[in-house]
């Protein structure tokens, strides 16, 4: 079959050279830069600004097993959550090198808040056995920890943060890593590089309703479809319980009551003001999130409405407006006095548990090509993520990923890389339309609750999009992110049909006994 690529790349191309190219900017990306030998040149791309990426979203934490903790807790609440189909060698890396990423983290100036002992304050998440999650000024976990690694970069003399660059294609002679082709500055680059980690994120976008940046369109990942790199466990998609509601949204990115506000106690009503999560699960509003968001999806259907409700009012205001600073802002910033009123919450899609599969030293299936973080599939969240694995896992795999490069770089020579022709037709589109048909399709088809019928109906849809903008030379950066989502699009509700079974966020209607399956 023969390699597609977006663009015609020659060796008449401006290209500028690396030790190593990082694709994404987020707290995978960039950690792993930093963990790289001082003696590397590094570039790390973003594909708008530095600060517009999910890790600087993140709201609930960073979970960890530290001190005293009881890791075999860590690992089983793991596993339960993934519904047991997990890699196990995965989830042991991640719980037993947590520790040191905390210790890292410490060391590159990330504060964690502290209880009034100097211990770091730990709090409850859905599905934790314990309090093990880490925060920083409350609710801004993501951003106080960007703040401190994006600093460090900028100061670094090995790294270039190049800012507004769009990959396109991963280069490979016979499967071996050789660059990547990018539009940087209105022109077509080429970035050669001795190895290449892809950070770039996951596939939000490709949903109506999601708390993911406006950036996170797969195209990392469609970058490995292209390239024929391996992915795996892409019908995995969570979708997290309670996001803000509003009346204005339109396929914009919704707000996230993170989860950590459950854990503090809050408790999920519906319409009527019952509280309804003990019909569900014995675990009540700190279940996994799988379970919670279809609880909440059956309680809209059966009242006909757009959202439920997340009652905080036990708590005083002041300890509100200090544990959930920026939650309680944002609500007020929408008539919401979250001490007084209840908050309208809506399930929208949140995190990508599929992806690029990598080994346990985040290694693709082509030699020298890495992948980190939201876009590759470690294995350690199986069927449904665990609350606040991801910001751990980004750093844990990061470090193993840049002390693997750290070893094998010296030995790993500069393939010469063909010239890539690709001879196509012009077509005209309306690639915002598509966008937003594809985000359609996908939430009423291919979301927290599926039918084989329903996915059926997404394959034929997207199929027929994907058959014409085949052979195309997109000359326009929209209509390569519509074409990347598309083909993401197709990988996951190919996975899904493939999956023949219902299990955790690949919950399919017709191979399950219940209308809700309880665990």
């Amino acid at each position: 079959m023969k390699r597609r690529y977006l663009v015609n790349y020659n060796n008449s191309c401006g290209t500028k050279n690396f030790d190593v190219v990082i694709i994404g900017a987020g707290i995978g990306g960039i950690y792993t830069a930093l963990m790289l030998p001082k003696s590397l040149k590094i570039a790390v791309l973003s594909k708008k600004d530095i600060y517009d990426c999910d890790s600087y979203l993140a709201q609930g934490g960073i979970a960890a097993s530290i001190d005293d903790d009881k890791r075999e807790l860590h690992v089983k609440d793991t596993m339960n959550a993934g519904c047991y189909v997990n890699d196990v060698d995965a989830v042991n890396v991640l719980v037993n090198e947590s520790d040191e990423a905390i210790d890292s983290l410490v060391d590159l100036g990330v504060n964690f808040d502290k209880d009034e002992n100097g211990n770091f304050y730990r709090s409850f998440e859905g599905n934790h056995s314990i309090p093990r999650i880490l925060h920083v000024h409350g609710d801004s976990t993501g951003k106080g920890i960007m703040e401190s690694l994006i600093k460090k970069a900028k100061a670094a003399p090995n790294i270039e943060i190049m800012s507004n660059i769009f990959a396109l294609d991963i280069v490979d002679s016979k499967n071996i890593y050789t660059g990547i082709t990018a539009f940087y500055n209105d022109k077509l680059i080429y970035l050669k590089s001795k190895c290449c980690v892809i950070a770039s994120g996951g596939i939000g976008q490709l949903f109506s309703k999601t708390t993911n940046a406006d950036v996170l369109t797969g195209d990392g990942i469609a970058m490995a479809i292209r390239a024929d790199v391996d992915l795996a466990d892409m019908e995995y998609i969570q979708f997290h319980p309670t996001a803000l509601y509003s009346k204005k949204h339109n396929f914009e990115k919704m707000f996230l009551i993170s989860e950590a506000v459950r854990g503090e106690g809050a408790v999920l009503r519906n319409k009527s003001g019952s509280r309804f999560m003990e019909e569900y699960d014995k675990r009540m509003e700190l279940a996994p999130r799988d379970i919670v968001a279809r609880a909440i999806s059956d309680q809209m259907e059966k009242s006909d409405s757009d959202y439920v409700y997340l009652d905080a009012t036990m708590y005083d205001k002041n300890f509100l407006k200090n544990r959930f600073n920026k939650i309680y802002t944002e609500c007020e910033n929408n008539n919401i006095e979250i001490y007084k009123d209840y908050i309208p919450v809506t399930p929208a899609q949140h995190y990508f548990m599929g992806g690029i599969k990598v080994d346990l030293f985040g290694r693709t299936s082509m030699e020298n090509l890495y992948a980190v973080g939201e876009c590759s599939c470690t294995g350690v969240h199986g069927a449904n993520r665990l609350a606040s694995n991801s910001l751990v896992e980004a750093v844990v795999f990061g470090k193993r990923i840049a002390n693997d490069i750290k070893y094998r770089i010296k030995d790993i020579y500069e393939h010469a890389n063909e010239n890539i022709n690709f001879e196509v037709e012009e077509k005209s589109f309306n690639f915002s339309k598509l966008k937003n048909d594809l985000k359609t399709i996908m939430e009423n088809n291919v979301g927290i609750v599926r039918t084989i019928d329903n996915v059926k109906f997404a394959s034929k849809a997207v199929n027929e999009v994907l058959c014409k903008l085949e052979n195309m030379n997109f000359r326009d950066l929209e209509g390569v992110e519509v074409y990347n989502m598309y083909e993401a699009a197709k990988s996951v509700i190919d996975a899904v049909l493939e999956s023949h079974s219902s299990l955790g966020s690949n919950y399919i209607e017709d191979y399950s006994k219940e209308k809700l399956v309880l665990r």
